[in-house]
């Protein structure tokens, strides 16, 4: 748990950058971030990356948020 799986992404010809999450297109990356994106995911952990770069990942703070009275019903 915690650990991001289920990213995988591949390069167009005209070099953006197409990251999908189980199979359905979770963004786009153009330009500048799909070159910078590319190079990154060569040296590090891809699968870490792309949830950062998508914002599907945990931030820890869900349960807490959760139990906040502004959340209660």
């Amino acid at each position: 748990m915690g650990i991001p799986e289920g990213f995988d992404w591949s390069e167009r010809k005209d070099g953006s950058v197409v990251i999908t999450h189980h199979g359905a297109v979770a963004t786009v990356l153009r330009g500048r971030r799909a070159a910078d994106f590319v190079e990154d995911v060569e040296a590090g952990d891809d699968q870490e990356l792309m949830a950062r770069v998508t914002g599907n990942y945990k931030h820890g703070n869900e349960r807490t948020a959760k139990n906040h009275p502004r959340n209660r019903r």
